[in-house]
């Protein structure tokens, strides 16, 4: 395996992660979601066209029973993908709400929105007429462009498909240097540069190959050098999708951190929050489910996630109230002052303790009856009531059922002595 075969397969590889990485922002269905549908088609398409290039995919294409057919799935890919970057470039740029002369980057961007899809439709045409006709198919190639110097009719149709690649590449270079000119968050202009160098190579890149294939109609080069010029301009084209991969995702990394948030706040509450939905199954919106199951539920945010499982925990108290002792917090306290010295884990061990206790009163099948005092924190926002409720999970799974049945019991007693 060459260098530049190895450089393949790793830079598909992180083509194919930012893919996945955003795929769940895909899934959604709002305005801005639908935008975020669009980049992730470009990951997606640019990822699976990345694919059929590494060594292993194109060689086993191209020895198929249609020959050379990594070629074709591979420029249909980058077609879809392309199509893909190109809508969201219009959906970002080509909205304009202020009254007056309307700016010349909004109206290029409409222009393209009227041009985009028939482009696209038409190239996917021509690249499919001209693949089965006019190609020289008769012995399957690894190296298509090098392969083929010197043959009119895989040089129209390469010609086809790099006029359509090059035109979208200026395209996205241009509205990206604009906007990273006027980027104000140092990361997004960081990213738009990027990405906007990156196009600047797919510029150099389409047409350096569209020449070397005209003049090589003309005077036919040495297949050394034909090898050497496809794996120049192959290895600058990893470089532009490298950046074009790391520029796309330095904006979005600012949520990683808050997203990675989330994510331990889900599997720390779920314990917690799945028993009391058990306890109460007409409550939640759709019924628990294991933690893997939870966390794969990409049709709705995590944030989103969270502030339902602290409203649906909070619910489940309140109508644990009517099944608790009165005497239960109490009993409750003294429990978890007699559990550990620590102050900062009384509070979250008062409530677990109070919340597995009415559980057992619960399943027990006591009678409803009036409210019974629990535990209050006055908290300031969503995020402290979240981590909180974090603190009170963790807690929770150190409690047992022997000890939430002792607290029970020492909640009777209580009741007797005050009785």
């Amino acid at each position: 395996m060459t260098p530049l075969d190895l450089a393949g397969y790793l830079i598909a590889g992180l083509m194919t992660a930012v893919a996945l990485w955003r795929m769940p922002a895909a899934l959604r269905g709002d305005e801005e979601d639908r935008r975020r549908r669009a980049l992730w088609g470009c990951y997606a398409g640019f990822a699976a066209a990345l694919w059929t290039k590494t060594r292993f995919v194109r060689v086993g294409l191209n020895d198929s029973s249609v020959t050379d057919l990594s070629v074709l799935i591979k420029h249909y890919t980058a077609t879809v993908a392309i199509l893909a970057i190109l809508s969201y470039i219009v959906a970002i740029y080509g909205q304009y709400a202020d009254a007056g002369a309307v700016p010349r980057h909004v109206r290029f961007a409409r222009l393209i929105q009227h041009v985009a899809a028939k482009a696209s439709v038409a190239t996917l045409v021509l690249l499919t007429v001209l693949f089965f006709t006019v190609v020289d198919r008769s012995v399957p190639s690894d190296r298509f462009v090098a392969d083929h110097a010197g043959q009119w009719g895989a040089t129209l149709y390469m010609s086809v498909f790099y006029l359509y690649l090059g035109t979208a590449s200026a395209v996205c270079a241009y509205q990206w240097a604009l906007a990273t000119a006027s980027a104000r968050l140092r990361r997004l202009r960081v990213g738009l540069g990027m990405m906007t160098f990156a196009m600047f190579i797919g510029v150099g890149y389409t047409v350096s190959r569209t020449l070397f294939l005209w003049v090589s109609v003309i005077d036919r080069p040495s297949e050394a050098f034909a090898l050497d010029f496809d794996e120049i301009t192959e290895a600058a084209q990893v470089v532009l999708f490298a950046f074009f991969a790391v520029g796309a995702s330095v904006p979005a990394l600012s949520n990683v951190r808050r997203r990675a948030k989330l994510w331990r706040a889900q599997v720390r509450l779920h314990a917690l929050w799945y028993e009391l939905m058990a306890a109460f199954p007409d409550q939640p919106f759709d019924p628990p489910a294991s933690l893997v199951r939870e966390l794969t539920r990409f049709g709705t945010p995590a944030d989103l996630r969270i502030d339902r499982w602290a409203a649906d925990i909070a619910d489940a108290v309140e109508k644990l109230r009517h099944y608790a002792p009165e005497t239960l917090l109490a009993a409750a306290g003294a429990a978890a002052r007699a559990g550990t010295t620590d102050r900062e884990r009384t509070g979250p061990l008062t409530d677990a303790y109070w919340i597995k206790a009415a559980l057992a009163a619960h399943g027990d099948g006591v009678a409803p009856g009036n409210a019974a005092a629990v535990g209050t924190q006055h908290a300031a926002d969503q995020d402290d009531e979240v981590a909180w409720l974090v603190r009170v999970a963790a807690a929770y799974r150190t409690v047992t059922a022997e000890q939430a049945r002792q607290v029970l019991e020492s909640s009777a007693a209580l009741k007797e002595q005050t009785a």
